[in-house]
């Protein structure tokens, strides 16, 4: 059993410091998770990347403890928690900016993370794939992983323990029912 593993069963146990070590560990690959959730919604965030991880590592704590058996079902959970931060933030941003100038939202992960999306864009993808995962829970974990937590292709299977191939179809189909979604259609 690694040492992340180790630890989060002991987080699980009330092991103290257990979840203090855990972040210690992976604190670089949480940075990147918090990266990529932040490129998606561009410099007029008032959250950088620290704040991001340290605010999830509130909110994990303050959540009952640290959940996952493994490192990447973990890192799965932070990414999770970090995205529903940042929704949580561009809510509050765009709650005197509603209406009105509709935009295109791409779910191209490569258009993504180059592209910066606005508090409303992030918005409308969330309130999309809430929808989504309403018909299918693991089309939608897909879409969190590839576009709000910026894994590959392969890190997704990995992480959900399906085929690469799977993910890659459903990738597609995911992209489908969110585009139509998201045109109103």
């Amino acid at each position: 059993m690694s040492d992340v593993s180790t630890l989060l069963s002991s987080a699980r146990g009330g092991g103290e410091g257990a979840a203090n070590r855990i972040f210690e560990l992976l604190y670089g690959e949480l940075r990147l998770l918090a990266r990529a959730q932040l490129r998606k919604v561009g410099e007029q965030q008032l959250l950088n990347t620290t704040g991001l991880v340290h605010e999830s590592y509130l909110r994990l704590l303050n959540a009952g403890g640290v959940k996952g058996e493994d490192r990447r079902h973990f890192l799965g959970y932070a990414s999770t928690v970090m995205r529903s931060i940042v929704i949580d933030f561009a809510r509050s941003q765009s709650r005197d900016k509603r209406g009105g100038g509709a935009r295109n939202v791409t779910l191209n992960t490569e258009a993504a993370n180059s592209a910066i999306a606005s508090n409303d864009d992030v918005l409308k993808v969330h309130e999309a794939l809430s929808r989504l995962a309403q018909l299918d829970e693991r089309l939608a974990k897909i879409v969190e992983m590839r576009y709000f937590a910026g894994l590959t292709e392969e890190e997704t299977a990995e992480a959900l323990e399906v085929s690469l191939r799977t993910v890659q179809r459903e990738w597609s189909k995911a992209r489908l029912y969110l585009a139509a979604d998201l045109s109103g259609g």
